[in-house]
């Protein structure tokens, strides 16, 4: 059995909240550059340089990449060898509040939703997994709600046809339009319940945002998906949303699906679209 302290957990919490919101992830900015080559829209390629122009002076600065600074949200795959001493949700908390208040991060989380009253840094979502091994990996995503805001979830009877679950998704892009600032990383869950199937569409977010060309195919259930993104994936950049709304071929960067495994008699499919900065950070304890 492997010992971590709760200060330790502390202080990896904190610090992952400034990493993620000053340095945009490798795989994102990969891409923009990406998508700023083949982009032919001239004020598309103005923005997107501008974005990229954006997350560097951020890095370089250690300002935030955005001004809303997101809801926190914390994954844990705690190791079923490790033992926490002291409270695990009370360190992960107190991680985020150090971290936002050292990095001077927009105070953004209501005390409650209906009451709102002064915002501050507590109350982040927190998502725990129990997984093999004797190690804890911490993963920390603030997302902003300007993105948070155009989650769709929808029950679809079981014998829904495929066209129809694509249509739902390119639909909800479309509906999204400049509101969320693209070029967007859509998340989709396919599976599960109601409340399993939008976890599961913003751990897609996690996924590294590659090409579709560059994912690997695998199984005749995988290459299903595979496929599915790469169909998704082209309708969507046929929108002509464009970088910020104003025009383009990029209006996605990729689309990431999850699946598991689900009831008889439903089929729940959720939507969970990033805005061009998707932050996170991640370490192992």
């Amino acid at each position: 059995m492997r010992v971590i302290s709760g200060k330790k957990i502390k202080e990896a919490v904190s610090d992952l909240c400034a990493q993620a919101n000053f340095i945009l992830r490798k795989d994102v900015l990969a891409r923009l550059e990406s998508a700023k080559v083949k982009e032919t829209n001239k004020r598309a390629k103005k923005i997107l340089e501008a974005i990229i122009k954006n997350a560097a002076i951020a890095k370089k600065e250690k300002l935030a990449i955005c001004q809303d600074t997101g809801m926190p949200i914390v994954f844990l795959e705690v190791g079923q060898e490790v033992k926490v001493a002291g409270d695990l949700k009370a360190a992960v908390i107190e991680g985020v509040k150090s971290g936002y208040k050292k990095a001077n991060l927009r105070e953004s989380i209501v005390m409650h939703p209906l009451l709102r009253g002064k915002s501050g840094y507590k109350h982040p979502v927190i998502h725990t997994d129990i997984v093999k091994g004797n190690k804890l990996k911490i993963t920390v995503m603030p997302k902003g709600f300007g993105c948070e805001n155009k989650s769709v979830l929808k029950m679809f009877k079981p014998t829904a046809p495929l066209g129809e679950i694509k249509k739902f998704i390119v639909e909800t892009v479309r509906s999204a339009g400049p509101d969320a600032c693209p070029p967007y990383i859509v998340g989709v869950g396919i599976g599960g319940t109601a409340d399993y199937a939008c976890l599961l569409a913003k751990k897609a977010l996690l996924h590294k945002v590659k090409s579709q060309k560059s994912k690997v195919k695998g199984s005749s259930q995988s290459s299903k998906v595979y496929k599915l993104e790469e169909d998704l994936l082209t309708e969507i950049n046929k929108l002509n949303i464009g970088p910020m709304g104003l025009g383009g071929k990029t209006t996605a960067l990729t689309v990431n699906i999850e699946t598991y495994p689900t009831h008889i008699a439903g089929l729940p499919v959720a939507v969970n679209i990033s805005c061009h900065a998707l932050r996170s950070a991640a370490k192992i304890l």
